[in-house]
């Protein structure tokens, strides 16, 4: 090795060493956002308040309450708010003038827990020079400050100012905010889950944990004609087919047809109020039907799955075998039927669909899997995705870890394998990717595996032990709707079974906590999302509309940082045009969860065991050129 070689290591090892000394960077966890966009983007732009909160740190002595809201939603929505201030008012030079320090400002003090190497590469193209003179070599004591300020003048005389400050802004929320996760449930309910994974795969770093919604939207496009009829009936009964028309290009004009002729209009199929948008009549008919004829068929076609994986022990499940006579049997006893609509139903062989059934799911499956955009999020989901991550000493799942009522973990059997606690997840996982890579297997043992994570009884997704779609469809009696929950959710408040799992999971630090989503905290009944002495956390706090009378907030959303976990409670958002119009940010408290007594830094995360590594390999290889020289 030569000695440039061993500069270079020597270089390297004082680097990551000095890497490993900075201040951890911020994790930001969001869950269960059933495809409300607006409230999403809102809480991703501001951090979860964290830039409102740094702002007020920086210029509360110097800026008035208004201005600083000012200057936050610049910051959270450059283009927007720098619109709506010019048709307001005339922005004088030195409005710009002063509006480009305060950022300035604001991304000296965001970006200094990071590497100048990190900083270099988030900074725009078209300004990166600038921004890095700006940033990096500004100082008010030094004979360089009219250097500074002329180059912010020039700026603005010649017509930069909004698009730097646009730059800026998004700088800045990015440096306050180093990693996102996700803890699952990205699709249904709400009508924008295509623009939030477009906001995801643009996002500068984010892991996905997979919710049991998303599961089904990744088992449509594996081949799953059960997944797809669950998706289909979804989206019909929220009131969001547009969501599969016009953004994921899917035709619905077969299955239009086809549930008008053969379907009658049935009030307890009207769709759920859509809060953004007000459907016409024919909208409103069509989803009616279509959901229908979806409940229908997936009925028959999760039979079909039933039947052929007796493994998988769902034959309770099996129900329109069970009708006559307008009534069901259901654990030896009789119930009336309601609501219902099983015209196309065989009653010689009530699990087989019709041919007009069966020609419009294997085409609705074709589009899906054919559908450009819906493949590219897919693919994402998939790449970015997992059911459970351990990150920086703690378990991120969106659902479930099995447990039987005295705490050990629940064990399931498929073929002749017996899996129970993190081997049951990292098998349910693998299929998952197996059915992803071979779509064109549509009642292959894997791709029925995805299927069973919506509503199987030991799925870490489902966490219950029966869904009773059919029953709240056609049955009246309530005591027949309650699905009854998987043990964890009641023994999940038991600090020894929180930290029996982490364990499991090879998190044995006292600091580590199982960060969960799936089931809303009711808040307004006086539920706490911390429990267990803190060891869970959990953050479905309401941000889909749906659950927001429920739950009585809009979202929990958390943050970890190098002093501590933090968790917010958000209000519910109006819309994006009055917040900025009015400066209406999202109303959030914040609780603490953990205070560290001495400050976490870079080496204490999952990223900074890997740098440790790199660092032991570099000092040996510096021992042996150093030894191979003494011997020479």
């Amino acid at each position: 090795m030569s000695t440039f070689q061993t500069n270079e290591l020597i270089a390297e090892l004082i680097n990551l060493e000095a890497i490993l000394n900075l201040p951890k960077g911020t994790e930001h966890f969001i869950s269960d956002l059933h495809g409300e966009f607006e409230a999403f983007n809102h809480i991703l732009r501001n951090g979860s308040g964290s830039i409102r909160n740094k702002i007020h740190t920086l210029f509360s002595q110097e800026l008035s309450i208004e201005q600083m809201d000012e200057l936050c939603f610049l910051i959270y929505y450059p283009e927007e708010k720098v619109l709506s201030l010019k048709n307001k008012k005339n922005l004088s030079q030195d409005w710009w003038f002063q509006t480009i320090e305060h950022l300035l400002v604001m991304a000296r003090f965001s970006s200094s827990k990071y590497t100048r190497s990190k900083v270099r590469k988030a900074l725009p193209t078209t300004y990166a020079y600038i921004l890095e003179e700006l940033i990096y070599q500004y100082d008010e004591t030094t004979d360089k400050k009219a250097y500074y300020r002329q180059i912010i003048k020039k700026i603005i005389e010649l017509g930069e100012a909004e698009r730097f400050i646009t730059d800026l802004s998004y700088l800045i929320q990015r440096f306050v905010i180093d990693h996102l996760h996700v803890i699952g449930d990205i699709y249904d309910r709400g009508p924008s889950p295509d623009k939030i994974m477009d906001s995801l795969i643009n996002y500068h770093s984010v892991d996905i944990q997979w919710g049991n919604h998303d599961i089904i939207w990744l088992g449509a496009v594996s081949g799953s004609k059960a997944c797809l009829a669950n998706v289909l009936r979804i989206c019909a009964r929220y009131g969001n087919l547009d969501l599969l028309e016009d953004a994921y290009g899917i035709d619905l004009d077969s299955l239009k047809s086809f549930s008008r002729k053969t379907y009658q209009e049935n009030l307890h199929f009207k769709p759920k109020k859509n809060p953004y948008r007000h459907l016409s009549t024919a909208e409103t008919t069509d989803a009616m039907k279509i959901q229908q004829a979806m409940a229908i068929i997936q009925e028959k076609l999760e039979g079909q799955i039933i039947k052929r994986r007796p493994e998988f022990q769902m034959d309770h499940r099996l129900l329109l075998d069970k009708i006559e006579v307008n009534q069901v049997q259901i654990d030896n006893k009789c119930y009336p039927l309601v609501n219902g609509c099983f015209q196309t139903v065989n009653w010689n062989d009530p699990f087989q669909l019709s041919q007009e059934e069966e020609d419009i799911i294997d085409d609705l499956l074709r589009q899906f899997q054919h559908s450009e955009k819906l493949n590219y999020h897919m693919t994402f989901l998939i790449d970015k995705g997992s059911l459970y991550l351990s990150y920086n000493h703690n378990l991120l799942i969106h659902g479930c870890i099995p447990l039987n009522q005295d705490g050990t973990f629940q064990s399931a059997t498929f073929n002749k394998k017996t899996y129970a606690g993190r081997s049951l997840l990292d098998f349910f996982e693998e299929n998952i990717k197996q059915a992803f890579r071979e779509p064109w297997q549509t009642e292959n043992f894997s791709t029925d595996i995805v299927w069973y994570l919506w509503c199987g009884e030991r799925s870490s997704l489902f966490g219950k032990k029966a869904m009773k779609t059919f029953e709240r469809y056609f049955i009246k009696e309530q005591e027949t709707h309650v699905e009854e929950k998987n043990a964890y959710y009641e023994l999940r408040n038991n600090p020894e079974i929180c930290q029996r799992i982490l364990s499991a999971f090879d998190l044995k630090k006292p600091y580590a906590h199982i960060i969960n989503g799936h089931t809303p905290v009711k808040s307004i009944d006086g539920e706490s999302p911390i429990k267990a002495d803190g060891k869970m956390i959990v953050i479905d706090g309401g941000f889909s509309r749906s659950y927001q009378k429920v739950t009585g907030i809009g979202g929990y959303t958390l943050l970890y940082n190098s002093f501590g976990m933090q968790l917010a409670a958000h209000k519910p958002f109006s819309n994006k045009e009055a917040a900025i119009d009015k400066n209406d940010d999202i109303v959030s408290t914040r609780q603490i969860v953990d205070r560290q007594i001495t400050r976490l830094k870079v080496k204490d995360t999952s990223i900074g065991q890997m740098l440790l590594k790199e660092t032991n390999q570099l000092k040996k290889q510096l021992e042996t050129q150093s030894n191979s020289i003494f011997y020479s």
